[in-house]
C-alpha cells in the first residue's frame, strides 16, 4: 500500500490532470441541429455557443415560433452533444487512475 506522501503526490497528479482536461474542453467544438439542418448551434465541450446558423428560408414573420423551438432544440442537441464529448475526455483523463469502485471525478 502506498505510504501517504505517495498517496498526495497521485492526488496532485490527478487534479492537476483534471485542470489540462477541463481546460482542453473549450478547444473542442460540437454541432447541435434541427430541423433537418435548417438550424445549427456550434459549442464547445464546456458549454460555450460559438455560433448560431439560422436557413434564411425561416426568416419570415409567420416562421417566428417555429424558428424559437428550433433553436432551443438545436442548443439541447450541442449541450446533449458537449456532454458527452466532456465524458469522453474525463474519461481518457482518469483510465489511468487508480481510484475506488463508485469514486467520481471532479472532486
Amino acid at each position: 500500500m502506498p505510504d501517504f506522501d505517495e498517496i498526495l503526490k497521485m492526488a496532485q497528479n490527478a487534479q492537476s490532470e483534471l485542470m489540462k482536461t477541463q481546460e482542453g474542453l473549450d478547444q473542442i467544438e460540437v454541432e447541435g441541429v434541427s430541423g433537418g439542418g435548417l438550424v445549427r448551434i456550434r459549442a464547445s465541450a464546456k458549454g460555450r455557443i460559438i455560433a448560431v446558423d439560422i436557413d434564411e428560408s425561416l426568416l419570415q414573420p409567420s416562421e417566428k415560433q417555429m424558428v424559437e423551438d428550433l433553436v432551443a432544440a438545436a442548443i439541447n442537441d450541442a449541450r446533449s452533444k458537449a456532454d458527452q464529448a466532456a465524458q469522453q475526455e474525463m474519461a481518457k483523463m482518469t483510465a489511468g487512475l487508480q481510484l475506488p469502485p463508485g469514486f467520481k471525478m471532479p472532486f
